[in-house]
């Protein structure tokens, strides 16, 4: 390249910087109260300083009813100190009324509150075409069976899923492509649930929270679906020989063989990707892969995670919270299923190096056709300025803007009061509550009420698409979208789990910035077939049927919006 050619193509990139930063952005607004989630997380935080007071807890958006509209489950804690306050904790169930405001129904869904809860994953595990809920605790765990009425009836002993260890993220997935759902649990550290070890300083009258080392690490549990009740297969395909502080799980196809591969963020231990080697038998392969370690060969405290393609490239990156003063992880994904190790290049790692990050999702929050990054996040130590200079155990929220494809922004001070808002955070999921055709976010805050958060402003054109796969997976979890529009492709998989103990809408969403038209849709199931849509108009929710094409268009509250080209 020529010395002129070189200045012109950095004025150009200026020009472009210039104007995406001058371009209106949306923000975010809390309506939590006004929308009726009237929920406060039950931390039981003792003298005794237990592990798993510090650790929860999470959420999701799911469509329990089926009405075409996200309903939000809350997942309470407990108290392993104060058993008057234990019996007091309960998860919330919330109806989305479709006018901005939720039914608390959290009576009659009768989901009981019966173990210290950590977080939660909803899939169809019966075909029934009606999302079941999982819910993980600090043992144990259950299964809750959709009724279709309403109600939900709890099947973990029947379903033979009750694991009574510390139970931490878990996701919904094909794992062996027979047509069924499984089920993928991480859990933690083998924690005493009576005595909690001593770290601190008694001279000082200084305890905390001990490091995840003092315990010993556990292997993650996995469940095969065989027809409505559950295998554990953990032994027999080989991840019970892998033991870790596992927090964090998101399942996707990295290396887009048609086998969906486990990426799980494991605590201060390097990190999992475990990949199938036909059936349920898988092979651990982070550290030839490149996501074990961080840059410099050192395992970091990984706690959320998750799975999209933020360059453009159709390949799945990763991205991983962790502990302060370690920067957060991403991982920009290459050929062959490799990873390249981007937290600087990207400019997330340094922003990120004041703040313990937990919940974490890839979402287009401006409708501009580039994933940017939000996270959640908080201390473990409720005293950490005490323990380490300069930490904070309130933080507020992170926005990391995609301005070029592979270079971020964080903008989050200038995305409303609710972002610089700091709180003790822990979940993070993303979805449309109000159909409007932009992501709204649900975050769970350790000992504190969850937050509801309204995406408001000038934002581009999107879709958002609703799969309809066969009995056994009828929201074609697993599945692969690709939407072209503007001569640009983007994709999403279908994933019913990640972040950090919480989920995100099933529906995949994509921006569009100011294009009218998507040029064309394919959609790539778990049996390896696909369906191609082509010509269709943005603003729209649409559902896929899989064989069918298109079978229902329904246009955005509002009829979406625009805004200025970037």
């Amino acid at each position: 390249m020529t010395r002129a050619a070189a200045a012109a193509a950095a004025l150009a990139l200026i020009t472009v910087l210039v104007s995406a930063a001058d371009a209106p952005l949306p923000t975010f607004t809390d309506i939590t109260r006004e929308a009726g989630l009237a929920f406060r997380h039950t931390s039981g935080a003792s003298a005794e300083k237990h592990l798993v007071e510090t650790m929860g807890s999470g959420g999701l958006f799911f469509d329990y009813d089926g009405d075409g509209w996200l309903d939000v489950l809350l997942v309470d804690g407990g108290s392993l100190a104060d058993a008057a306050l234990a019996r007091r904790a309960r998860h919330h169930l919330y109806r989305n009324r479709g006018d901005g405001t939720f039914a608390d129904v959290t009576d009659r869904a009768n989901i009981a509150h019966a173990a210290y809860g950590m977080g939660a994953c909803a899939g169809d595990y019966d075909g029934d075409r009606r999302p079941d809920l999982y819910i993980t605790s600090f043992g144990p765990n259950a299964l809750y069976r959709n009724r279709g009425d309403g109600t939900f009836a709890d099947v973990t002993a029947a379903a033979r899923v009750g694991d009574r260890r510390f139970g931490a993220s878990c996701a919904f997935a094909d794992l062996d492509r027979d047509g069924d759902l499984d089920l993928w649990v991480v859990n933690y550290v083998d924690a005493d649930r009576v005595h909690s070890p001593y770290c601190g300083s008694a001279q000082q009258g200084l305890r905390f929270y001990c490091h995840p080392l003092k315990y010993d690490p556990l292997p993650s549990t996995v469940y095969r679906n065989d027809g409505g009740t559950f295998t554990d297969v953990s032994r027999a395909s080989g991840v019970a020989a892998l033991r870790s502080n596992g927090l964090g799980v998101v399942i996707a196809d990295a290396d887009a063989d048609g086998w969906p591969e486990v990426f799980v963020a494991n605590d201060t231990m390097p990190n999992f990707r475990f990949r199938t080697t036909g059936g349920m038998r898988f092979e651990e392969t982070a550290l030839v892969s490149g996501v074990a370690l961080a840059a410099d060969a050192t395992a970091r405290a990984g706690m959320g995670i998750d799975a999209g393609d933020y360059d453009g490239d159709g390949r799945l990156d990763l991205v991983i919270t962790n502990l302060d003063f370690e920067m957060f992880t991403v991982h920009r994904g290459l050929d062959r299923g490799l990873f390249a190790y981007t937290a600087i290049e990207s400019g997330v790692g340094y922003p990120t190096l004041p703040f313990v990050g937990f919940g974490v999702a890839f979402l287009d929050y401006d409708n501009d056709g580039r994933l940017d990054i939000a996270s959640a996040n908080g201390h473990i130590l409720d005293n950490a300025p005490r323990f380490r200079a300069g930490s904070t155990y309130r933080q507020r929220k992170l926005l990391f803007r995609n301005t070029t494809g592979r270079r971020f922004a964080e903008v989050g001070r200038s995305a409303g009061a609710a972002f610089a808002a700091e709180r003790v955070g822990r979940g993070l999921a993303t979805g449309d509550i109000d159909n409007d055709g932009d992501l709204d976010l649900l975050v769970t805050n350790n000992g504190d009420t969850a937050e509801l958060l309204r995406n408001d402003g000038p934002t581009g054109g999107a879709l958002l698409i609703r799969l309809r796969g066969p009995s056994g997976n009828p929201d074609g979890v697993g599945a692969r979208l690709q939407v072209t529009a503007a001569g640009r492709t983007q994709m999403r998989e279908v994933k019913a789990g990640s972040s950090y103990l919480s989920q995100s809408d099933l529906r995949a969403h994509f921006g569009l910035g100011t294009a009218s038209q998507v040029e064309r849709i394919d959609v790539t199931w778990n049996s390896g077939t696909t369906d191609t849509v082509a010509n269709v108009a943005v603003d729209h929710i649409l559902t896929i049927e899989q064989g069918r094409g298109v079978v229902a268009r329904v246009p955005f509250a509002g009829g979406g919006r625009t805004m200025r080209a970037r």
